[in-house]
């Protein structure tokens, strides 16, 4: 058995206090000299910083590393998508924008945001256990706290600001159908506008306001193309089954129990109202979500109107447009005469004083939706040539209001107020491509057709062979020919 000398002892103690020494010299923040109020509140510092600019980090120098391992794991997986998201975005911009916007995206992209959140305010007031806050300096141990909560706050406030638009943009998937992207035509992208009052009651719902928006495939070029409700005898392509009906235009069937006139309008009757079937032997196999037999019609007769191929079709009620208007944050209209708010007698010589319930006033206003509807519906001290103005008006102020900012800071309100768009068969898969097309449509200005008489157009007896050729001269202008030099 052998014994240690009380001299050898007392030798080795002197070299235990080195080596102590050189682990607190390499390794301050985890075996930091708590005996010294400075170096202790530096290293405050650098861990409330560090831990919050690289979450993980603080814990890995200072605290439980395996927590640390995990945290440093997780924060450079999302950096590491953050960084292919950006480079989709500069890449292949329609892809990576539809990819996000998917519902499944949008929601695994919400639960991510709350679980990192979460793990990241964990990991704050772990680091600030870390810090040790009685062994720092005097004022510096209540700035640290205090820096310490205000960065908790803002991670707390950027979850609570970005989770809610990433579940609500799970909300696309009840709004917009899924199906394969769609090619253009020609060249463009053609989508059929349709509003109406569909409430309740309205089984004979006629649309009040019919265009089509035509979007240049490669410049973003829109060109807006408004058709009367009231134009009579409209054609269909040869592929439509309406056509087979109405092989020389669409025409009216003066039944007192159940009839309809010639207008275009009138295809609600004639397809849905007044057939036994409700239109589904003429249209068959459609999702009651995303389209009916009268837009279907309607859409094959502005194909025969215009002469193009209309691929999308939107349809959206009165209540549904006041509601978009407002979480738009409002539209701004130069108003050219002053109009009456409230239904009344329709045109110019009656009185309006003893019905209105307001006024729009002339000039430049920023309208809120309900006022946008009555600048749109009203028909007094007018006619509805000047009211398919006024609508083409509005929907060029929606498509301005459409920048990046708004979209971002509005984002759950536009959604709710999308479920407000009745129908449409626009794919999830298109959004991306139309995203980055109305980014170019914005760069430039809007094109207008209005099939009227103001226009060309006989009101009551359309030539629809004109009509073509209008709107082919709109959608592909003749190239200038340069002149030769001499």
């Amino acid at each position: 058995m052998s014994v240690t000398s009380p001299s050898r002892s007392r030798a080795a103690a002197p070299e235990l206090t080195a080596r102590s020494a050189g682990v607190l010299n390499a390794r301050p923040l985890r075996y930091p000299d708590s005996s010294s109020p400075p170096v202790m509140t530096r290293r405050g510092w650098w861990l409330v910083i560090l831990g919050w600019l690289i979450p993980g980090s603080a814990q890995v120098l200072a605290g439980n590393r395996r927590l640390g391992r995990f945290a440093l794991g997780t924060t450079l997986l999302l950096w590491a998508v953050a960084v292919v998201l950006v480079l989709g975005l500069l890449l292949w911009p329609a892809g990576t924008i539809t990819i996000v916007l998917f519902p499944i995206s949008m929601i695994i992209g919400g639960a991510a945001v709350v679980a990192y959140g979460v793990l990241w305010i964990v990991l704050g007031i772990d680091t600030l256990r870390l810090v040790r806050l009685v062994k720092t300096s005097n004022p510096s141990r209540f700035l640290i706290a205090l820096l310490s909560v205000a960065l908790m706050v803002v991670t707390g406030g950027g979850v609570a600001f970005a989770a809610p638009k990433l579940f609500a943009g799970s909300n696309l998937g009840s709004i917009l159908p899924t199906g394969f992207p769609v090619a253009p035509v020609d060249g463009y992208y053609n989508i059929l506008l349709l509003g109406a009052d569909s409430g309740e009651g309205r089984d004979s719902m006629r649309f009040d306001s019919i265009s089509v928006v035509s979007i240049n495939a490669d410049t973003g070029a829109v060109t807006i193309t408004g058709i009367p409700r009231d134009m009579p005898n409209v054609p269909f392509p040869e592929d439509s089954p309406m056509h087979a009906l109405y092989p020389n235009g669409f025409e009216g069937r003066y039944d007192p129990a159940c009839g309809w006139n010639n207008h275009i309008n009138n295809l609600t009757n004639a397809v849905e109202y007044c057939s036994q079937d409700r239109g589904e032997s003429l249209y068959p196999g459609l999702d009651p979500t995303y389209s009916r037999p009268a837009i279907e019609a309607t859409k094959d007769a502005a194909e025969g109107i215009l002469g193009i191929e209309i691929q999308f079709h939107v349809f959206i009620d009165m209540n549904g447009f006041a509601r978009l208007i407002d979480a738009l944050g409002g539209v701004e209209i130069e108003v050219a005469e002053r109009l009456p708010k409230g239904w009344g007698p329709a045109y110019e010589g009656q009185p309006a004083e003893d019905w209105a319930v307001g006024w729009i006033e002339p000039g430049l206003q920023r309208m809120d939706g309900d006022t946008a509807q009555w600048y749109a519906r009203s028909r007094y001290t007018t006619n509805d040539w000047d009211r398919m103005g006024r609508q083409r008006q509005l929907q060029q102020a929606i498509l301005d209001q459409f920048t990046p900012e708004t979209v971002l800071g509005r984002f759950e309100e536009i959604l709710n107020a999308g479920n407000a768009l009745v129908q449409t068969d626009i794919p999830q898969s298109m959004t991306g491509a139309f995203i980055e097309l109305g980014t170019k449509a914005k760069e430039q200005p809007f094109a207008s057709i209005e099939l009227t008489p103001e226009g060309g157009v006989d009101a009551e007896n359309p030539d629809f062979a004109r009509i073509h050729e209008m709107v082919d001269a709109a959608l592909y202008p003749p190239t200038p020919t340069p002149t030769p030099e001499p």
